[in-house]
């Protein structure tokens, strides 16, 4: 405080008005700049408040301390803060008036899993193979179309929350558009519909040849997209270890005989013998989040040189994590995968997702696409008008795929229980 005023935060020479500016309209200014107003619109929509009620790794709702999408989502944002204010005070670069703005980090984390359906990677799965004919599935590619289409959307026209282009580029952690695949791909893909979203991104400049080969054009992100994507990994390798220990999957016998059958050598051996120490002192959180903070302090940056970095700084840097993080952030989800997402409990949640949004989608298409009119109006009105209104097959099914990404665990269960279920039905818990 100076002279009774407060002091005027310093001006951030990192970002500019290419950075700023928002896709879908400009917003009406206020005392927060641009990317806090994504920040702050994220967490206020229906669409983050709901992640409170979808499966991370372990069913939503079946015990209180197992992580949801949302706190999972909450976790990757302090991450993702941090790592901005670790490489800020490494200095090199990074000043007190140049340096990635840990708001944008945030909102970009916050944002990251919005487009992700009940049941978690089951129901992800499950929702690709019914929307292969259709354009497909893509959790990150729902993301993006959340916040570009239907976050506010409302039938006076408005649509989306006009993110600014560095945060439409910060959860965009794949590029290739569905058609530009050889064969139809399960996933890390944009819809073809998002072209023009990835146009703004790059503010109409060409991409190069170079990168639509392979998966080049996948990997080439933003420096706030690689934070936010190296935030997940680091989150959920450690976090899904620690439900894991938890919920009983992961014990000492379960992991000695998993690591028999593995080709392991001293460094994961190391590895073993922490989470051996922690199970067994009961020390497993404290020990596992001091892992966390060691992955943190493994990023660097780099300068590099593209057709985006005389554009914008976000594409001037990359981030550099350290070989040792990755490959233990990458042996551990590895234990993960086998010892509990192969487990026949998860796998029976596989099995219900499919039949619950299978017989759902056959229900929904059947009356209000395949036969033209409704016959019975099992969804509510304004999803009903949506569907309508779509022209085309595909553009149906996009809304049918929109409808069921954004339930909840709890209540695609209770939909699926009404319409299939003759014993379970109450008029006073409609969705």
């Amino acid at each position: 405080m100076r002279n009774g005023l407060l002091s005027m935060p310093m001006e951030n020479r990192f970002y500019n008005a290419f950075d700023a500016e928002t896709f879908g309209g400009a917003r009406k200014p206020d005392y927060r700049n641009a990317f806090q107003i994504d920040r702050d619109r994220i967490i206020h929509a229906h669409a983050f408040r709901k992640l409170q009620s979808k499966t991370q790794v372990f069913l939503s709702g079946e015990y209180d301390f197992y992580r949801t999408r949302l706190t999972h989502s909450i976790e990757v944002s302090q991450i993702g803060r941090s790592i901005c204010h670790y490489l800020r005070t490494r200095g090199g670069p990074m000043q007190p008036d140049f340096h990635i703005d840990s708001d944008l980090v945030e909102a970009c984390c916050l944002a990251h899993d919005l487009g992700h359906p009940p049941f978690g990677h089951s129901g992800e799965r499950t929702l690709q193979e019914l929307m292969i004919r259709w354009g497909g599935f893509e959790g990150n590619a729902q993301t993006l179309h959340l916040l570009t289409e239907t976050i506010f959307q409302n039938e006076s026209g408005v649509r989306g929350m006009r993110p600014t282009r560095a945060l439409l580029d910060g959860v965009l952690k794949y590029k290739k558009l569905f058609r530009e695949y050889p064969r139809p791909p399960q996933n890390h893909f944009l819809y073809d519909a998002q072209e023009p979203c990835r146009d703004y991104v790059f503010g109409g400049t060409a991409i190069p040849r170079a990168l639509h080969r392979g998966e080049n054009l996948n990997l080439f992100k933003s420096i706030e997209c690689q934070i936010m994507d190296w935030a997940d990994d680091a989150a959920y390798s450690i976090n899904d270890i620690i439900d894991g220990v938890k919920a009983g999957f992961l014990t000492v016998e379960r992991v000695e005989e998993w690591a028999a059958e593995q080709a392991l050598g001293p460094e994961e051996e190391q590895h073993l013998d922490r989470l051996f120490h922690a199970i067994r002192t009961d020390r497993l959180e404290g020990i596992f989040g001091a892992r966390i903070g060691g992955f943190i302090q493994s990023c660097r940056l780099r300068e590099r040189d593209n057709f985006m970095a005389p554009r914008t700084n976000r594409y001037r840097f990359e981030l550099i994590v350290e070989d040792s993080a990755q490959r233990e952030a990458l042996f551990f989800k590895r234990m993960a995968n086998d010892i509990i997402f192969e487990s026949p409990q998860l796998q029976q949640m596989e099995h219900k997702a499919r039949r619950v949004l299978f017989d759902l989608w056959e229900s929904i298409w059947r009356n209000y696409v395949e036969r033209g009119t409704r016959v019975i109006n099992i969804l509510p009105p304004h999803v009903g008008r949506l569907i309508h209104q779509a022209r085309g097959r595909e553009a149906k099914a996009r809304r049918i795929c929109d409808y069921l990404c954004g339930l909840t665990d709890g209540t695609i269960v209770r939909i699926y229980r009404r319409l299939f279920d003759a014993e379970f039905g109450s008029i006073r818990d409609l969705y």
